[in-house]
């Protein structure tokens, strides 16, 4: 089984890159997206459908905005949109399926680059998650937490970690949130596997950081101790050049 997250930095954008083309040859079997930056009247999902998937969306209220998707090739038992947290579900951040044999959820985390209210508001988003990821498990045992989470675990996932050390991304107390989420019995996937440096998910947009590699790995599946047994492969897909970020991959048993 093949799962894919993949930050596309807008939807109509990527599309216009050749999204579609590449989702046909990669052909995963679900993929969650971030920041889709689209009302459903403003993306022709009906491209995504002819492929044979089930389409979900979850769009932000401010048009142009964040907003999530799962794209499925199974239908789901069932779908929950938002968290039932008005101030998180507003910005459209959170959307799970759940079948059979596991549970799949596509998060966007807030960034908190812009300001120190935001860097406020993704602390107090971090405060959330990690109890409500945590119930969520007892619930839901084979849970594949899977997005964009605006942060670097450690100084391996990111290309200058001295410079970038006050850095939203890379702040000791963000760091330290995903230690405290990895303790709460979950698995970053692809460490997990790949313990070699200089593998990145997304790269500014400035002064070739994408050709010389000086990226950020912010991307990530993280699952539940239950899927351990089952984690057969990990990878990150730098080629795929559709946006900032490039997808992630995950393939369990």
């Amino acid at each position: 089984m093949k799962l894919i997250s993949y930050n596309v930095n807008g939807i109509r954008a990527a599309q216009n890159k050749g999204f579609t083309t590449w989702l046909a040859q990669e052909a995963p079997d679900v993929i969650g997206l971030q920041e889709i930056k689209a009302m459903d009247d403003q993306f022709d999902w009906q491209l995504v459908r002819d492929l044979g998937y089930e389409v979900y969306t979850y769009p932000a209220q401010k048009k142009g905005y964040s907003g999530v998707a799962l794209l499925t090739k199974t239908k789901p038992n069932q779908v929950t949109f938002g968290c039932g947290v008005d101030w998180i579900d507003f910005e459209g951040r959170i959307v799970r399926a759940d079948y059979d044999d596991f549970s799949f959820i596509s998060v966007y985390i807030p960034s908190g680059s812009s300001g120190d209210e935001r860097q406020v508001m993704k602390m107090k988003f971090l405060d959330f998650f990690g109890p409500y990821i945590e119930n969520l498990s007892k619930t839901y045992p084979k849970l594949i937490i899977s997005g964009d989470y605006n942060i670097c675990h450690q100084a391996i996932d990111i290309h200058d970690p001295v410079r970038n050390a006050t850095m939203s991304g890379f702040l000791p107390e963000e760091r330290e949130w995903f230690t405290s989420f990895l303790n709460r019995g979950f698995i970053d996937s692809f460490r997990e596997l790949v313990k070699e440096p200089n593998h990145y998910s997304w790269w500014s947009y400035r002064a070739g950081a994408r050709a010389n590699n000086k990226g950020w790995r912010i991307d990530y599946h993280i699952i539940t101790e239950a899927l351990r047994p089952q984690l057969q492969h990990a990878s990150i897909l730098p080629a795929v050049n559709h946006s900032d970020h490039c997808p992630v991959t995950l393939i369990l048993s």
